[in-house]
Order: structure tokens, then sequence, then C-alpha cells
């Protein structure tokens, strides 16, 4: 996803991403990305755990600020 950002950046379209893997988001650059450590297949952390798992979402939204 990372290198797709790039492209709709260029359209004016903000972007953000959760990354899982970083070595992948160091190679793409993305414009914003918020790596975190958990495991493949659960970017928002641990199952059922509802007040973690939104203040991922609100961290990674919270970049759109940045410029």
């Amino acid at each position: 996803m990372g290198g797709l950002a790039h492209y709709l950046e260029e359209e004016g379209l903000a972007t953000t991403q959760i990354s899982l893997i970083r070595l992948h988001s160091e190679k793409t650059r993305p414009p914003r990305a918020l790596w975190v450590p958990f495991e493949l297949g659960r970017p928002f952390g641990p199952p059922n755990d509802v007040p973690f798992q939104r203040r991922v979402l609100m961290a990674t939204l919270e970049l759109l600020q940045a410029k």
C-alpha cells in the first residue's frame, strides 16, 4: 500500500496506513504510516480489546494532520 499512497497523494488525496512490517515501510517510504509490532493479520492489536484497537486507529488517523 505504501507505493499506492504516493500516487494517491500526487492526486491530492491524503493517505495513512498501518504497517506490520517495518522494513517494507522503510523501503516504500509512504507519506504517513504507523508501524505497529503486532503479528500479521492483527494490525489493530489483540482481538477483542476494543479500547486498545480504538487507540491504534485514532493514532493512525491523527497522522493525517501531519504533512
